[in-house]
């Protein structure tokens, strides 16, 4: 949805390719929210959410996570990430 969005707010409707790599430091155009699962910390993934809800957060809840015990992988617990502030 990022590569289709040509100011913030707005989305060019249509179909193309995209070479967004997302890490901490993005600025989103379009995106404030992210259902996922639990993604291994030094992944791609992991890097993509801490872009949006920022690194400090996702440290604290994925030692949140392990400590209680959620599943991680593609049949992991699934969460809710909201863009921060």
């Amino acid at each position: 949805i990022e590569s289709l969005a040509v100011q913030p707010g707005v989305i060019e409707a249509g179909s193309r390719d995209t070479d967004i790599f997302i890490t901490p430091g993005y600025d989103f155009r379009i995106t404030d929210a992210l259902m996922t699962n639990f993604h291994l910390p030094r992944s791609t993934l992991f890097m993509l959410v801490s872009a949006l809800a920022g690194l400090d957060v996702m440290k604290r809840a994925y030692a949140h996570a392990i400590r209680s015990g959620y599943r991680f992988y593609s049949y992991g617990d699934a969460s809710l990430i909201e863009r921060s502030a």
